[in-house]
C-alpha cells in the first residue's frame, strides 16, 4: 500500500455537515442599567419607565423611560429652540457637516450598533452587520450630500424648512428607520423629536452617544422612549410635521387626528406584497429572492413577500425547491453569525403570528414547517408555508409580520396582476421572469410603491420608498424624501 492511499484511508469523514456556533460578542457594546430622556442635548430623568428585554432570552436589558406628555412637550420645545436659534439659519453646507460626521461615527461604531440591533431586536447579527448598519450609514451620506444643494434639487421652488419634525419609527429595523427619518430632515434645516419603538429603543438611545461624538448642537435631534401614549403626545403637540412608520390602524388614528391641523404628514404603513413567479424565470434564484422576501427579518418587513404567485406550469417545481430550501434555514441565536432566522421580537407579536396561522389551518390550507429544534427560551417561530391558500383566507388578505408565506397561482399575466392588486395594500411587489417587456408591463400594472424585478428587499438610499392606499403616502430615500421636510415658496 502507498504512503498515500494510506492517508486517504486515515482521512476523517464527517459525520454531518452541522455549523458549529460562531456567537458574537454581547460585550462590544455596554450598556446603561437605566436611559432617561434625550432631551436638549442633556440626559433628563424620566418620571416613569419600563424594561426592555432581549427577545430570544426574555432577558432585561436596560430600564427605559416612559416620556409624559409633560416630557414630550419639553423636548418638543428644546427642538423649537434650537431651530429658532441657529439651526435653521445654518448653511447648508455646515448641516452636512454634521451628517457626515454622524454617517463616519455610524461606521466606525457598526459591529457594537449590529450587536445591539440583534441584542434588542432578535435579528441575525449577519442582518444588522451586512444591512442595517451599513444602509443607515448610507443615508446620512446621501442626505449630507444633499444639504447645501436645495435649490438645485428643486429649482424654482425655494424650499425652506418646516421647523420642527415629529417622529415614529418602528421595531423591526430600529437604526435604520432613524436614518431614514433623521438624515432628511436635519439636511432639509429641520430640528426632530424621535419616539423609537418601545420594544426597541436601544438603538435610538445609543444613537445619542454618536450624536454627541458628531457635536452636533443640543436640542437638534432629540430621543423620548415610551410606548403609544407618547406616540400621540408627538402627534398632538407643536410640531410642524408628523413621520410615522408603523401598523394601517394607527396611521389612520394619526390622519383622523391632524385632519386640517395643517401639519405635514407622511404615513408609511403595512403591506401585503405579492411575489410573482413567470415560468419562465430562473428558479433557483427566484427560490432565494422569496426566501429573502418573506424569512428576512423574521418576516417582520411591511413590505415583506409574504404572498407568493406563482406560475401553474412551474408551481410543483418551485413548491419542491422552496421546501427543500426551507430545510436548510437556521433558526437560533441572533448573535450567531450563522443564524438565518432570528427571534419574535416580542411576545405580543409572536401571539398574533400564531393566531393568524390557526386560522389559515381552519380555513383549509396546507401547511408545511421544515424539521426545526427551537430554543426552549425567548421567541420563536418555525418559517412556515401555506399551499392550497384561497383569496378570501385570512392568511391572504392581513399582514402576519412574521416568517409565513401564502402561496397562490396563475395562469397568465393578466390573472396576476388581478391577483397581487386584491388587497387594501399596496406598498411594494416583486417579478421574476427573464423578459424586460413583462418586467415593465407587470410594474405598470401593479399598484405598488416598490416593485423588485428578479430581486428582492433591495434598498438604496438614492431610491425612493413608499406605498398607495393603505400601505401610506409619502416617500422616503432619494431625491423624493427631501420634500416632506420642505416648505416652498
Amino acid at each position: 500500500m502507498t504512503e498515500l492511499e494510506r492517508k486517504q484511508d486515515r482521512a476523517p469523514i464527517p459525520a454531518d455537515w452541522t455549523y458549529a456556533p460562531a456567537p458574537e460578542s454581547r460585550d462590544i457594546v455596554r450598556l446603561r442599567e437605566r436611559y432617561g430622556l434625550f432631551v436638549g442635548g442633556e440626559w433628563v430623568e424620566a418620571k416613569e419607565s419600563y424594561t426592555t428585554i432581549d427577545p430570544a432570552h426574555e432577558e432585561p436589558l436596560a430600564e427605559v423611560g416612559q416620556a409624559t406628555d409633560a416630557e414630550v412637550q419639553a423636548a418638543v420645545g428644546a427642538a423649537r429652540e434650537a431651530y429658532d436659534n441657529g439651526w435653521s439659519a445654518l448653511p447648508g453646507s455646515e448641516r452636512a457637516k454634521y451628517l457626515f460626521r454622524i454617517a463616519r461615527i455610524l461606521q466606525e461604531r457598526s459591529r457594537e450598533f449590529a450587536v445591539l440591533e440583534s441584542l434588542n431586536g432578535g435579528k441575525p447579527i449577519k442582518e444588522s452587520r451586512d444591512v442595517d448598519v451599513p444602509l443607515a450609514a448610507a443615508h446620512f451620506f446621501y442626505y449630507a450630500g444633499w444639504a447645501d444643494k436645495l435649490e438645485y434639487a428643486f429649482p424654482n421652488r425655494e424650499p425652506k424648512p418646516l421647523g420642527v419634525a415629529g417622529q415614529v419609527i418602528p421595531w423591526n429595523f430600529p437604526l435604520l428607520m432613524l436614518a431614514w427619518k433623521i438624515a432628511p430632515a436635519l439636511a432639509a434645516g429641520n430640528t426632530v423629536v424621535l419616539k423609537p419603538a418601545e420594544t426597541t429603543p436601544l438603538s435610538a438611545l445609543h444613537f445619542c452617544d454618536v450624536l454627541r461624538q458628531a457635536e452636533l448642537p443640543p436640542g437638534v435631534v432629540n430621543i423620548i422612549t415610551g410606548d403609544g401614549r407618547t406616540g400621540a403626545a408627538i402627534v398632538k403637540s407643536e410640531v410642524d410635521k408628523v413621520a410615522f412608520t408603523g401598523s394601517t390602524e394607527v396611521g389612520k388614528a394619526i390622519q383622523r387626528e391632524l385632519a386640517g391641523s395643517g401639519k405635514k404628514l407622511t404615513l408609511e404603513l403595512g403591506g401585503k406584497a405579492a411575489n410573482v413567479i413567470f415560468d419562465d424565470a430562473a428558479l433557483d434564484q427566484a427560490v432565494e429572492g422569496i426566501v429573502n422576501g418573506i424569512y428576512f427579518n423574521q418576516g417582520h418587513v411591511c413590505c415583506a413577500g409574504s404572498r407568493l404567485l406563482v406560475q401553474e406550469s412551474v408551481y410543483e417545481d418551485v413548491i419542491d425547491k422552496l421546501k427543500r430550501r426551507l430545510t436548510t434555514l437556521r433558526v437560533g441565536d441572533p448573535l450567531d453569525k450563522n443564524t438565518d432566522v432570528g427571534a419574535i421580537n416580542s411576545k405580543q407579536q409572536l401571539e398574533k403570528i400564531e393566531e393568524l396561522v390557526e386560522s389559515g389551518k381552519e380555513e383549509g390550507a396546507a401547511i408545511y414547517q421544515p424539521p426545526c429544534r427551537l430554543p426552549e427560551k425567548g421567541y420563536w417561530f418555525v418559517p412556515t408555508v401555506f399551499t392550497d391558500v384561497a383569496q378570501s383566507y385570512r392568511i391572504a388578505q392581513e399582514e402576519i409580520f412574521g416568517p409565513v408565506l401564502s402561496v397562490l397561482t396563475f395562469r397568465t399575466p393578466d390573472e396576476a396582476v388581478e391577483k397581487a392588486n386584491n388587497t387594501p395594500y399596496g406598498l411594494s411587489a416583486g417579478v421574476w421572469t427573464e423578459k424586460g417587456s413583462r418586467i415593465l408591463s407587470m410594474a405598470q400594472r401593479l399598484r405598488a410603491g416598490v416593485i423588485w424585478a428578479n430581486t428582492y428587499n433591495r434598498f438604496d438610499p438614492t431610491s425612493p420608498f413608499g406605498g398607495y392606499k393603505e400601505s401610506g403616502f409619502g416617500r422616503e430615500g432619494g431625491l423624493h424624501g427631501l420634500e416632506p421636510y420642505l416648505d416652498f415658496e
